[in-house]
């Protein structure tokens, strides 16, 4: 059960058989957070706890759960009037739910358990892309590691307003986001080139491949022959709670010159930085990239999932009671 903090796992023979459920059902959280789960392995529940299932043959009792699922701020604003977010079994039993065709019933379980399985394969990629960023910029001490200061030139970008800025221009140029502020028609920096933003998403870090404009809430990184610009990136983003720590909490949050200065990368050979690289530019391909790999794949189904969301929404609802599942 998908339930860190209401699950615990116990001895079946420390609980009297009548309060295992060994059906396919779908858990109503009732207190606290209010919420549902589909569970279909043998189980028991607490009180404030119950569950549905089905023996119906014209029902996917996943589909149940998936239109209960997308309704749970309709529950949790019932819960919200008591002190202690609670919802009761009629506001469940009494909930009017469509019963579609069993074959749309089963095309839109289809869709959406494919949707949902993609998108925990896209949580663990990115849980191993961290790993081996962790592990492959961990080195010891046959490596020498020196502060940005020492090794990097750090230029702030030229200020831009933004009037000045083209609708049709050819280079995007960046201030205070990792979004562009706009266009232009010339650039200040070349393409390779790692930046930080030091005022608003204030210690931001990102690498381009493309030649740019950077304005003057941009620090521009420009690295000498030995210091991959990629790697750079990569070591930085491995640190970026510790640039974070070092913004000062004003107005305008800001980072200074110095405390970027300060901070230490590790320095490798460069044939191992570029070794390091395209492995972790294998991994960010497949985690973050919006034209191939997983995102790619959850753009799709994203859009099969919103059109049979869709379908769910519109059914009309019939004009008495539908025909409820079971309940323990």
């Amino acid at each position: 059960m998908q339930a860190e903090k209401t699950v615990a796992f116990v001895d079946f023979d420390d609980i009297p058989e009548k309060d295992i459920n060994r059906e396919p059902s779908i858990i109503v959280k009732s207190r606290g957070i209010i919420e549902f789960e589909y569970y279909d392995l043998p189980f028991s529940h607490k009180n404030e706890m119950w569950a549905y299932h089905s023996k119906n043959e014209n029902i996917s009792l996943k589909f149940i759960y998936y239109f209960l699922k997308q309704s749970e701020s309709y529950f949790q604003k019932i819960g919200s009037k008591m002190q202690m977010p609670q919802i009761a079994t009629p506001d469940t039993d009494k909930f009017l739910i469509p019963i579609p065709p069993l074959s749309l019933q089963s095309e839109i379980v289809h869709i959406l358990d494919t949707f949902t399985a993609i998108t925990s394969e896209l949580t663990l990629r990115k849980k191993q892309y961290q790993y081996y960023r962790d592990k492959l910029l961990s080195f010891d001490e046959s490596v020498e590691w020196k502060t940005l200061g020492e090794v990097i030139e750090l230029k702030r970008g030229k200020r831009l307003v933004r009037k000045e800025l083209l609708e049709n221009g050819k280079y995007p140029v960046y201030q205070n986001s990792l979004t562009p502020l706009g266009f232009y028609d010339a650039f200040n920096v070349k393409a390779d080139t790692t930046i930080i933003i030091s005022a608003g998403a204030v210690g931001d870090i990102a690498y381009s491949d493309r030649d740019f404009g950077a304005a003057d809430d941009v620090f521009v990184l420009n690295t000498p022959e030995n210091l991959s610009s990629k790697f750079l990136y990569y070591a930085l983003m491995n640190q970026q709670n510790k640039l974070y720590q070092q913004v000062r909490r004003a107005s305008i949050p800001r980072l200074s010159r110095e405390s970027v200065e300060r901070i230490k990368i590790p320095i490798p050979d460069l044939s191992e930085q570029q070794r390091i690289v395209a492995i972790l530019d294998k991994f960010d391909t497949l985690v973050n990239s919006l034209t191939e790999g997983l995102p790619k794949e959850i753009e799709l189904r994203q859009k099969q999932y919103e059109y049979y969301l869709g379908l769910l929404l519109d059914f009309p609802k019939p004009p008495r009671q539908s025909k409820k599942t079971k309940y323990d």
